[in-house]
């Protein structure tokens, strides 16, 4: 009598790939496709608890940026095996929304000692101007008021304003630029006006 094992019995007792275990051994391995594979499945996870946090959506889409340009940048800390890929890039992601919360207090610093600056009862044009600039400053992003906060009071370079705020070199200029244009379009239609 032989025994036969229906096809179906035989292939559940294989033992299954561990997606996650392989795509962590890639990734450490330095497989740039693993990072697109990370973002296709840790993305929205990352998103949500960024915009859960922050509560501002461009903010979030930043950090969920920042989380997977710091995750490949340091996957040389990354060890297979003792920890799951998956805690381990949530680890950053919740560093980097620390980072954004203390780049939001940075910047609502900064806001309250340029308004300790302006006097308010002077109509002085320059002074009005500073206004226009102060208020449309307060507006812009929390990463963006750091970042324009560096570059001009501290007189920083990109890159050293990259390093400092571990924000990827194109992120802080793409920052500078959209907020000159638009502190430019602001003070344009001021001047047009008054």
């Amino acid at each position: 009598m032989s025994l036969t094992v229906e096809p179906r019995l035989a292939a559940r007792k294989e033992p299954a790939v561990d997606v996650d275990s392989e795509l962590a051994i890639r990734f450490a391995a330095g497989d740039d496709t693993a990072v697109k594979a990370m973002y296709d499945r840790w993305s929205r996870i990352v998103y949500t608890l960024a915009v859960r946090s922050l509560g501002d959506t461009a903010e979030a889409e930043d950090v969920t940026q920042r989380t997977f340009v710091s995750a490949w940048t340091s996957r040389s800390s990354f060890r297979p095996g003792q920890a799951p890929l998956g805690a381990w890039l949530l680890a950053i992601a919740r560093r980097r929304i620390a980072d954004a919360h203390e780049a939001r207090a940075r910047a609502a610093r900064l806001e309250e000692a340029l308004k300790a600056v302006v006097p308010e009862q002077t109509v002085d044009h320059d002074v009005s101007d500073a206004m226009v600039v102060a208020d449309e400053v307060s507006q812009l992003e929390p990463d963006a008021r750091a970042v324009l906060a560096l570059a001009f009071y501290e007189d920083l370079t990109h890159q050293q304003i990259s390093e400092r705020l571990g924000m990827p070199l194109g992120t802080v200029k793409s920052h500078i630029r959209r907020s000159l244009t638009r502190l430019r379009t602001r003070l344009e239609a001021h001047h047009v006006t008054s």
